[in-house]
């Protein structure tokens, strides 16, 4: 039996910011709220960025923008992403999320979702290389002392698989580091993952490559990281309802160990679960993280038994105690059901 590999000698830098391990956490709409963040953070994430903010000035000062800019306690460095497709607006949505403490600003041009789309932003900006230069380069002049990084997907489509060309252009623009979501805006989430492409971006840049797209076990991140060479992953939805992930790659990718460390017993992964729930209730309120917390819920007990009964009592429940309460019910009504599934899922 081979030994796994061991750490390679030098943590990726994203401008002046070392990183403390290779395996990130991507943002997600809806998902990478702070709870969560502060979360994979604790369990090994090395960098967490924050859910996408619009450049619309129109939208900055709405409740649900003031909750997306809030960065208490937020382990440093502390990333904000962005999208739009206007370079002016977008530089002044740079530059405001630095004054409101983003420490490293993300541009997002690889969200497939078809509202983000349609307004020519997210992964749509592809089509238009001219644009990407535009964009990035008035970012990047922008917030001159931070660091600028970008989120993008291999092309608009498997006919036009740009994303090398548009890597080449962030690079020239003064981008800091690149996530590369290996598939093109068409394919959204279906299909394999084409790590190729990744390769090819790698081997032609001298910045920081992070590759993402179904990585989701650290037998899958050390392929995607011998394939691709590159600098380290990014999980996205692998950490739904399973956020220890951070710590399972964070030992076998950083420190060459084998992974031990899924929750081995019920009492643990009760113990994650309900303190994530308590954290959407402080930081929602009440209502709003009562209804934030069902999907959570739904993710944390994929595979359990009696998980649907749970799932199907949440959705009734109207009051955080309601819900702590149902989630504790359902572990202690399951006498002996010490372990959980062996992949660490649940």
């Amino acid at each position: 039996m081979t030994s796994p590999p061991g750490p390679p000698s030098a943590l990726p830098r994203i401008g002046p910011f070392e990183l403390g391990g290779r395996v990130l956490l991507a943002p997600m709409a809806g998902v990478t709220d702070l709870p969560f963040r502060r979360l994979c953070r604790r369990l090994g994430a090395s960098l967490a960025a924050g859910e996408m903010l619009a450049s619309d000035p129109r939208l900055w000062d709405t409740p649900k923008s003031r909750r997306r800019r809030d960065h208490t306690d937020e382990p440093e460095p502390r990333v904000v992403q962005i999208a739009g497709a206007e370079p002016r607006m977008l530089a002044d949505a740079a530059r405001r999320n630095v004054d409101a403490g983003a420490q490293i600003i993300d541009v997002n041009m690889g969200c497939p979702v078809r509202k983000v789309c349609d307004r020519a932003a997210g992964s749509a900006l592809l089509r238009d290389e001219p644009l990407v230069a535009r964009l990035l380069e008035s970012v990047v002049a922008a917030v001159p002392d931070v660091p600028v990084t970008l989120k993008m997907r291999t092309g608009w489509d498997p006919t036009t698989r740009n994303g090398t060309r548009v890597a080449l252009i962030a690079e020239q623009a003064g981008v800091a580091a690149l996530a590369v979501h290996g598939r093109t805006r068409a394919c959204r989430f279906e299909g394999e993952a084409e790590y190729e492409t990744i390769a090819a971006i790698k081997a032609a840049v001298r910045i920081p490559v992070f590759a993402n797209g179904d990585i989701d076990s650290v037998a899958k991140a050390r392929r995607v990281l011998a394939a691709t060479a590159a600098d380290g992953v990014m999980i996205g939805r692998a950490a739904q309802g399973r956020p220890w992930l951070f710590r399972e790659l964070r030992a076998a990718i950083d420190r060459g160990a084998e992974p031990a460390a899924a929750p081995s017993a019920a009492a643990e992964l009760r113990d994650i679960m309900l303190g994530h729930l308590r954290e959407l209730y402080e930081f929602h309120g009440d209502d709003a993280g009562v209804r934030i917390a069902r999907k959570h819920i739904g993710w944390y007990c994929r595979g359990r038994p009696r998980a649907e009964r749970l799932r199907q009592s949440v959705m009734l429940a109207l009051t955080p105690q309601e819900q702590l309460a149902m989630v504790q019910d359902c572990f202690d009504d399951a006498p002996g059901e010490d372990d959980v599934p062996p992949d660490g899922s649940v």
